[in-house]
């Protein structure tokens, strides 16, 4: 007996083998994101990785084609805690679970000693560290996302000297690879503006009672107190300052520019300075854009570190879809070649360190409880 099998296959199968087909073809591709997701720095890691998923996002939406398939960004993000040992662990896993390139450390602490794990597997790696170290420890894998110290501290050391007419300047870090970096340029560029460093000082970035060191420093009558770290000691430093009826300017590191900072100190941060690399958001370049894009993502206005990771996480793709490949070894050479248009830049580009070549630094000040730009400096 014969028998007639007959086959067919309905328009609503055959568009969902059409769809399998295509899904196949679709590769992923992995990137790595660490920062602090918990702790008193939470607020920065999530700022970070909104600005990266943000940028993933749209340029998954070009298709874009590496390897010479059609490609899709995934991001592996975790939980650093602001710790180095935690960074190193993460780093590892990271590297383990397969990432092709890595954006993040937040930290400068916490970067540097990551970095050397991306460094031994060959991986791309994309910081807002500032500490100048980050770059000079002769890995190639080594690029950042904002500027460094070096030019953040040195514009500011002649700022207060040349512009604010300080000339007696105290200055406290947190002992961090940030703080003390940014503490070393700044004081560098004080002395060379003829400035006096009247006293030096030391914190922790754990740390919540500043008095002690604060009335040692009240004693040597300065006219500006500078410190390098982050709100989480800056806001209650400054609030304890006004309360010893110590009248110096305040001036702080990036780390600062935050709503919490004048949430924190209260009245005390009026007249406070602070420094942050990059334009303000409306004046970047690409910054209306970014903010459309950013509010109907997220359903809030940008935060202070989103613009910058964007352009890094941007920068990393660009160069894979550039060299065609995923491959580490592939675009590694591509990316330090990178001058692309950005949000926070014209020209986002590296110089033979992975540093920005161009750096912008804009100073703030807080204004009836509100941070108004005051100035922008430029650093070549």
């Amino acid at each position: 007996m014969n028998r007639h099998i007959t086959c067919f296959t309905t328009a609503a199968g055959a568009m969902a083998l059409s769809f399998s087909a295509h899904a196949a073809d679709v590769q992923s591709v992995k990137l790595g994101l660490a920062a602090p997701m918990t702790g008193a720095q939470a607020q920065y890691g999530a700022d970070f990785a909104s600005g990266v998923q943000l940028a993933i996002d749209d340029f998954n939406s070009t298709r874009p084609k590496v390897d010479g398939k059609e490609t899709k960004f995934v991001l592996e993000a975790l939980d650093d805690q602001a710790d180095p040992k935690a960074g190193t662990v993460v780093a590892q896993k990271l590297v383990d679970d397969g990432i092709k390139g890595m954006l993040g450390h937040f930290n400068s602490g916490v970067t540097i000693p990551a970095s050397a794990v991306y460094s031994r597997a060959g991986i791309p790696q994309i910081s807002t560290a500032t500490a100048p170290a980050y770059t000079r420890q002769g890995f190639k894998t080594t690029f950042r996302m904002m500027t460094s110290d070096t030019q953040q501290g040195s514009v500011m050391g002649r700022y207060v000297v040349e512009t604010l007419q300080a000339k007696r300047v105290a200055l406290i870090d947190d002992r961090t690879a940030y703080g003390q970096g940014l503490a070393e340029q700044f004081e560098a560029a004080v002395k060379a503006a003829g400035g006096t460093i009247v006293d030096r000082q030391f914190t922790s970035d754990k740390a919540v009672d500043f008095r002690g060191i604060l009335t040692v420093i009240k004693s040597k009558h300065p006219d500006l107190i500078y410190y390098a770290g982050a709100d989480a000691q800056s806001a209650p430093m400054l609030k304890q300052a006004r309360s010893l009826a110590i009248k110096s300017t305040f001036a702080s590191g990036e780390m600062s520019k935050t709503e919490a900072f004048i949430k924190i100190a209260g009245p005390a941060a009026e007249g406070a300075i602070v420094s942050l690399a990059g334009l303000p958001l409306d004046k970047m370049p690409g910054g209306p854009g970014f903010t459309r894009r950013y509010k109907a993502k997220f359903g809030s206005e940008p935060t202070t570190y989103a613009p910058y990771t964007y352009d890094g996480a941007m920068a990393m793709m660009q160069a894979m879809q550039k060299a065609n490949s995923s491959d580490p070894a592939a675009y590694l050479p591509v990316l330090a070649k990178t001058d692309m248009k950005g949000v926070t830049s014209e020209h986002f580009a590296y110089d033979r360190y992975g540093d920005l070549r161009d750096a912008i630094i804009t100073v703030y000040k807080c204004e009836n409880g509100q941070w108004t730009p005051a100035t922008v400096l430029g650093s070549k």
